[in-house]
């Protein structure tokens, strides 16, 4: 009569699974060992066997002493036995990692972003001159096209991008809307420029 095969997803799944059923099988064997000296001498030749599993790990710093901690672990923690080293602690092993603080940070109007918001501060520091100029402006075409995106009716006027700004510089950076003139709508939004220098 043929047995039925037990899958291994029906089974207890491995706490390491990288040293396979077999070790785990052995491990679970050395817990039940009722002598505690042959139960030591299991778990030593155990350790030898994972050992020579992975021999590239070798140089690693307590290597051995990584082996024990696993053998701990394989078997719940169960093996009563004199370790040559001081494994690991249950309790240690399932500690939560601190929960790292998410930054909150305000953003005036989402839609550009809070990068867009420090370099404008940023800028409003600046000495008056073309540069600042050329970075203004290529921020208010920036944030044009970024509030386009957001804009299902795809429609936004300049002065509106030149209020953001000053709202954003407080008051540092005024544009004057004959000086400062930003791509248009229906050229941001061309699947091919044939001026290649808009930006």
């Amino acid at each position: 009569m043929i047995s039925s095969m037990v899958y291994n997803t029906k089974k207890k799944p491995l706490n390491l699974p990288e040293y396979g059923r077999n070790i785990q099988n052995m491990v679970n064997y050395c817990v039940s060992i009722k002598e505690k000296v042959i139960r030591e001498k299991y778990a030593n030749n155990i350790v030898n066997i994972m050992g020579n599993m992975f021999p590239h790990f070798r140089n690693v710093n307590n290597f051995k002493h990584i082996l024990w901690d696993h053998l701990a672990i394989m078997s719940d923690f169960l093996l009563d036995i004199d370790y040559p080293y001081e494994v690991i602690k249950k309790d240690d092993l399932y500690i939560k990692p601190l929960k790292l603080p998410y930054l909150q940070s305000h953003i005036t109007y989402k839609y550009y972003g809070k990068n867009v918001e420090k370099m404008i501060c940023e800028v409003a520091k600046y000495v008056e001159g073309a540069r600042k100029d050329r970075i203004i402006n290529l921020l208010a075409i920036y944030m044009k096209r970024s509030f386009l995106i957001w804009n299902k009716e795809k429609t936004v006027e300049d002065f509106k991008i030149f209020d953001d700004i000053k709202y954003i510089s407080k008051g540092s950076i005024v544009l004057d809307k004959n000086k400062y003139k930003l791509v248009d709508v229906k050229n941001i939004f061309l699947k091919k420029i044939k001026n290649k220098n808009i930006i």
